[in-house]
């Protein structure tokens, strides 16, 4: 299939919306209306149909006729996260780029308050607060108000869904090629080119966990970050694991 084009005298937009979807029929069209809602209309949303085995590629199709600011890309095989949003990645326009998945959610003001922070404190990197939902039960998750590298190095305090950089900072970037934790290795990749990220402790999203879910499963999430530190940063066995450990207390503080 091929995927509709944009007429080239089309503006570039103010944000590019990447959102990967893998058999998610059941919930996109919830997390496409999410990014329809907002308050802050000037964004492209970039969809990413990755060999599913469902209806979503269906789904996708129906979402892009329905609405010109929405692409997609749909792979032939599914390739994992990390893949599937660095194709998302190579065709942003926007000067902003942010994250959703296709099984979570938006507050309907997120981008404008998020994109109004970030031209009030001049960062060129950004996350916020989020509430964390199992079945119908919500709980909030609160973030700092700055995250340097060695700090985040520690533990992971960005959510992907809450996640904004600035493409005219630092231009056209990738995320990591790993199955797991590749989001986290692209924000440790970003503070390598910038001081530090904003937090925004106001929960503009919702991160809807699911058993299957591929950060389900504490254990396996534990052996995904080793491996991160271990393997893709190159750093030493015991400083590895003195991550993955306090990685594994400040998660189970946040709950």
């Amino acid at each position: 299939m091929a995927h509709r084009r944009i007429e080239e005298t089309q503006p570039d937009p103010g944000v590019s919306v990447i959102m990967p979807a893998y058999n998610a029929e059941m919930t996109l069209v919830h997390a496409v209306a999410s990014v329809q809602a907002q308050s802050f209309t000037d964004w492209e949303l970039i969809l990413i149909e990755d060999g599913s085995s469902d209806q979503t590629a269906n789904a996708c199709t129906m979402l892009a006729q329905e609405d010109a600011r929405i692409r997609v890309v749909y792979q032939t095989e599914n390739t994992g996260a990390a893949v599937a949003r660095n194709a998302g990645l190579a065709l942003a326009r926007g000067r902003y780029v942010a994250f959703l998945d296709a099984d979570d959610l938006w507050h309907k003001e997120k981008l404008e308050r998020q994109i109004s922070f970030m031209k009030e404190h001049g960062a060129v990197f950004s996350y916020t607060g989020f509430l964390r939902q199992r079945g119908h039960k919500q709980r909030r998750v609160h973030v700092p108000a700055q995250m340097t590298r060695e700090r985040l190095l520690q533990g992971n305090v960005i959510g992907c869904l809450t996640a904004i950089y600035d493409r005219a900072h630092f231009g056209d970037v990738q995320m990591p090629n790993l199955r797991l934790r590749q989001d986290f290795a692209f924000w440790l990749l970003l503070l390598t080119r910038c001081q530090n990220a904003f937090g925004l402790d106001e929960p503009l999203a919702v991160y809807r966990v699911h058993s299957t879910s591929l950060s389900a499963g504490r254990i396996k999430a534990m052996r995904a970050t080793w491996k991160m530190y271990r393997i893709h940063l190159g750093l030493s066995a015991l400083r590895s694991t003195w991550y993955v450990f306090s990685h594994l207390v400040r998660r189970i503080l946040r709950g």
